[in-house]
């Protein structure tokens, strides 16, 4: 390279230097302007982290939906969270996948624990992952239950700020406006923004029966209700105070006491359905403890009874869990997160040849015993259909019928297998045996397997048939040199295992008894109708006491009549829909005659009364005059309700501790005291004999 070049090369290098520092000193002086400062705080306020739970969230939702099972979860959950996160796609998908997730966090752990506990015992196994599918709904239902309580309890707050701002504007939809912009309650401020809709829109009572059907609790219908009503009459004084504030104050003291009646039954309860399901996996480690310590009582943990035994305690665990849950029910309006439109039995019924046997099983429209189920349907609430309900009872009873066989058959397996594997010897009633005696106890017990191996199938084997083989060593020359007597008793012994095996063959009082099984399993459906309608029945005084507040409110607001009360109370009804329905549907044709239907339909006292006063005031009297002793007996009731709670609580709470503590009763006096007592006898028994006999 020429001496010039390198200079040119170096002043290049020099001018591209100098305009590069150039450059940076122009860029830094840009970059220290206010505008651009302003930018980079901003920036900074809002940049994300490299690791953040909401993205992870968002992504893990996308994630879920690609998995089948887990799929099912997901849009269970997010069917409940997007009425109370009205148009808010973003934060139900956040939530719902947090829900999934923490479900998810606690559930393999728990499934490692139950393969580790139980991996001896895989009938208890499979029955305890099974179960996990329903411990997943449980912990599902309890996260999506606290959010429900948690708007519950932001409502409250959010009245009281009502009250301020209607005193400050005068003017429903207003103070409804200016309290939904507080950024603190997001749910009920959503809540709050989408009543302010309806209440300012071209068709608010249209746009008010549209909100009915989503919103999360009654309490918001009734607010939405009394907003509506109030704006299109206005607003009167009532003994000095404004009716649309007191009536705001009735809905807050409905809140208080059903914040109070939940906070007491998930207290109860908390436990509860936890209790029913953890004694089984103390199943496994109680047969290993009495096996090791009492070796007598192995032949009862490893033969029929004591498999047998398992099995009961297990459907037993199962039952306790379904009820402890639907015992529990808290009053939260739990939305209906199954599929109704086209669930999994009406995709079934559609096939021609499932619905023509279906069909067979139906009762025809009209009969006695159509309208009986008809009737625990309604009384149960019940949102399935009759045809659903019947292949919900075939699926089961032919499910039953076939594990049933499959159960039977395993139980003649295990017979036939302990013949095979169960040392030949006398138990030491405490304790075990040495390595040496078990040694030469199972010695003989496979020289007796191959002489049970010769004889099998033969039913007219006898003791003398038996002994010709043993003293002429044609299976093995074990005896051969042995004396007559120990000769006879090897015989015997071995004749008795030969016809137990022969005897181990599915019979058919056994097919019998699995049909019976599968009868009970096919009116399980009904029998989980009528243990729900009776636990609604529980609840009849408390919801007429919510009538009651319903009357309170309404009937002091011009131009309400009875027939706007009926429409109320059956929006509001639950366990008396069905008649006040029917009601509402005859009250055209003549309302003193369809309030006499509605008194014929129903048969708890406290709503025939009112019933009464509706009676009075469609044509004697103003609404006001029937129910003025709600007014002046109102904070009676108040105390009657509270009251009512607490006995209703008390009732479901002493019920609940009886189905739930049931199956730890079972496990430990079942499966351990009585096998100990019962068998420790009979083995002293039988000592006590063969001493006297070698006497």
């Amino acid at each position: 390279m020429s001496s010039d070049l390198l200079i040119y090369l170096l002043i290049g290098i020099s001018v591209l230097f100098a305009i590069v520092v150039i450059a940076y000193v122009i860029l830094r002086k840009k970059m220290q302007s206010s505008g651009i400062r302003e930018i980079q705080k901003l920036r900074a306020g809002t940049e994300e982290k490299k690791f953040s739970k909401e993205i992870l969230y968002q992504k893990l939702y996308v994630k879920y939906l690609k998995i089948p099972f887990i799929k099912r979860y997901l849009l269970k959950i997010r069917r409940r969270l997007e009425i109370i996160n009205i148009d808010d796609e973003y934060l139900t998908r956040r939530q719902t996948s947090a829900i999934l997730t923490r479900a998810i966090i606690i559930i393999i752990p728990l499934t490692i624990i139950i393969i580790m506990l139980t991996n001896q015992n895989v009938l208890l196994m499979a029955f305890l992952l099974i179960f996990e599918v329903f411990l997943a709904d449980t912990l599902i239902n309890g996260m999506v239950d606290k959010i429900d309580n948690k708007l519950l309890k932001e409502q409250i707050n959010f009245f009281s700020e009502i009250r301020h701002a209607y005193h400050e504007y005068n003017m429903v939809e207003e103070a409804i406006y200016q309290v939904a912009q507080d950024d603190e309650q997001v749910e009920m401020s959503r809540q709050a923004e989408k009543i302010y809709e309806v209440l300012i829109s071209d068709d608010p009572e249209g746009e008010l029966e549209k909100y009915y059907d989503i919103a999360p609790n009654a309490y918001l219908k009734e607010f939405a209700g009394i907003s509506y009503l109030t704006k299109e009459f206005g607003d009167r004084k009532v003994n000095g105070a404004s009716l649309y504030l007191k009536n705001l104050n009735n809905i807050t003291q409905e809140m208080q006491l059903e914040i109070l009646k939940r906070d007491k039954l998930d207290y109860v309860f908390q436990s509860l359905s936890l209790i029913s399901i953890v004694p089984i996996l103390f199943m496994e480690p109680i047969k290993n403890w009495a096996v090791s310590m009492f070796s007598f009582t192995a032949s009862f943990y490893e033969g029929r009874a004591g498999m047998i035994m398992q099995i009961l305690i297990l459907v037993l665990t199962f039952i306790c869990y379904l009820l402890t849950r639907k015992l529990k029910d808290n009053g939260s309006v739990n939305m209906n997160t199954k599929n109704t439109e086209n669930p999994w039995q009406a995709k079934l019924y559609k096939n021609p040849l499932i619905k023509k046997f279906v069909d067979l099983f139906i009762p025809k429209e009209g009969t006695k015993e159509y309208r009986k189920l008809q009737k625990d349907m309604k009384d149960a609430a019940s949102k399935d259909k009759i045809e659903w309900i019947y292949i919900n009872r075939l699926l089961l009873a032919v499910v039953t019928f076939v594990i049933s066989v499959i159960v039977i058959m395993y139980l003649h397996h295990i017979v036939i297998q302990n013949v095979y594997t169960d040392p030949t010897t006398t138990y030491d009633i405490i304790g075990g045996i040495s390595d040496r005696d078990m040694k030469t106890a199972m010695e003989l017990t496979e020289s007796d397997n191959e002489y049970i191996i010769h004889f099998r199938g033969d039913t007219s084997v006898t003791v003398d048939d038996i002994i010709t083989v043993m003293e002429r060593g044609r299976v093995n020359d074990d005896y051969v040199d042995s004396s007559s007597e120990e000769i006879q008793v090897a015989a015997e012994r071995v004749l008795g295992k030969i016809q137990l095996v022969n005897s181990e063959n599915m019979q058919w009082f056994e097919i019998l008894l699995a049909m019976v099984f599968a009868v009970i399993a096919y009116n399980v459906p009904i029998w989980m109708l009528k243990f729900q309608a009776k636990m609604r029945q529980l609840e009849m005084e408390d919801e007429v006491m919510q009538f009651q507040t319903i009357i309170l409110m309404l009937m002091r607001i011009e131009r309400v009549n009875v027939e706007i009360i009926l429409e109320w109370l059956e929006r509001y009804a639950n366990i008396f829909k069905e008649p006040i329905s029917k009601c509402v549907n005859n009250y055209e044709s003549g309302p003193w005659e369809a309030l006499e239907q509605l008194k014929e339909d129903v048969s708890y006292p406290q709503f025939i009364r009112i019933v009464e006063s509706l009676q009075a005031a469609v044509e004697k009297i103003p609404i006001a005059d029937a129910f003025d002793e709600l007014d002046t007996e109102r904070d009676y009731y108040q105390a009657r309700r509270k009251e009512s709670n607490e006995r209703l609580i008390s009732r479901k709470g002493m019920i609940g501790r009886a189905i739930g503590f049931a199956p730890m009763i079972v496990i430990f006096v079942g499966y351990l005291i009585i096998p100990l007592v019962f068998i420790g006898l009979t083995s002293m028994n039988s000592s006590m004999n063969s001493m006297q006999t070698s006497y």
